[in-house]
């Protein structure tokens, strides 16, 4: 049945909107991801949770091993893409790059909050007017179709002076991410199964998925083979540097990245509830074996595993075996379409994913 605006469940009706939502709110653009740190902190100690922090800022629960031994990591990121300020003009307009995979279209125009260092400043993404025909100008050029709109056609409007701005904690290498009234979530399709759409699930989807792993095994009562580490990684939009830093720091036998799976044009992905797994990315295979667990786990669960091969994608697991920090990697997560942008995925994936990894540690 479909869903009318009229019986839309609450956020807290849907198991971890709520969790979600309050994710969402939170700013954490690669660098400045300590809000983010700092409230899954305070979750994981509510839920019973031990959380350890390194000076990279990484976060994680340790949970011990019924034998000694390497042990095993399940990751996510808890970073963001963003807007990275590159110079601020005399009359307080900021020119902005991209800081991970961001572009222009994905966001229009609209309100933004710029990451200060004391503080957040409201701020608008603008493109420029669009009434001319002057055949220089970008908006023109772009609604001529000749070409599109790219960072260095956009600037930020501030309001403020640029004394005013640094008084304020603005100053070049300042982030800024789209204003947290923009991020959603917001649901729609059938009633029994919705859609969710949200700035960026990538990856409050990951962070998440260990947040209801945690009370799965908690509550299961399961005691890991080996030594079972849930990681909140930071930096991973700006090279998966956490991820390189904490294997070096921490032995692991097996690394598990777990992060959406983008749908582009020419894979078999749906939007089903089925999480999915990456067989292969931009850079590395993944391991079959493990792959293959993780489809038994999945079965187990009452569901099935999607595969994907990717040449334009890279996971904390990518990095992990760049730097021979685990023997066994792979990454499992959940589908997504419009990645980078205002993503969609079927919510019922999260209980999937998290039921999934819950049996492979209970088997492992």
């Amino acid at each position: 049945m479909a869903m009318d605006a009229d019986a839309m469940p609450d956020k807290e009706e849907l198991p971890g909107l709520g969790e979600l939502s309050r994710m969402l709110q939170i700013p954490c653009p690669s660098g400045r991801e300590e809000r983010m740190a700092a409230h899954l902190t305070a979750r994981l100690q509510q839920l019973g949770a031990e959380p350890r922090k390194d000076n990279q800022g990484n976060l994680w629960v340790e949970l011990p091993g019924r034998e000694s031994g390497p042990g095993v990591a399940i990751a996510s990121h808890i970073d963001e893409i963003a807007m990275v300020v590159t110079a601020i003009e005399a009359d307080g307009k900021l020119r902005v790059q991209r800081s991970g995979g961001l572009y222009p279209f994905k966001l229009g125009e609209g309100p933004v909050v710029l990451v200060g260092d004391g503080q957040d400043i409201p701020a608008h993404l603008s493109f420029g007017s669009g009434h001319t025909n002057d055949p220089t100008d970008p908006v023109a050029q772009f609604n001529s179709g000749s070409r599109g709109i790219t960072w260095r056609d956009c600037h930020l409007l501030t309001g403020l002076t640029p004394t005013q701005l640094q008084e304020s904690g603005v100053r070049v290498g300042t982030c800024a991410v789209p204003a947290a009234g923009r991020r959603g979530p917001n649901l729609f399709g059938p009633a029994d199964d919705p859609l969710v759409s949200a700035w960026l699930f990538d990856n409050r989807g990951g962070s998440l998925t260990l947040l209801q792993l945690w009370c799965w095994l908690r509550d299961a009562g399961v005691t890991p083979l080996r030594r079972l580490n849930l990681c909140f990684l930071v930096q991973e939009e700006s090279g998966l540097l956490g991820a390189k830093g904490w294997v070096r720091r921490n032995e692991v036998e097996t690394f598990v990245a777990v992060d959406s799976t983008p749908m582009p044009r020419g894979t078999d992905l749906t939007l089903d509830g089925r999480p999915g797994t990456w067989s292969r990315d931009s850079q590395v295979h993944f391991d079959q074996g493990l792959i293959g667990e993780l489809a038994a786990a999945a079965g187990r669960a009452g569901t099935e595993l999607q595969y994907a091969v990717y040449s334009a994608a890279a996971s904390d697991a990518t990095g992990v075996l760049q730097v021979g920090g685990a023997e066994r990697c792979a990454t499992i997560g959940y589908p997504r379409e419009n990645s980078h942008g205002y993503e969609v995925v079927r919510w019922s994936v999260f209980q999937h994913l998290t039921a999934t990894l819950g049996e492979w540690v209970a088997s492992y």
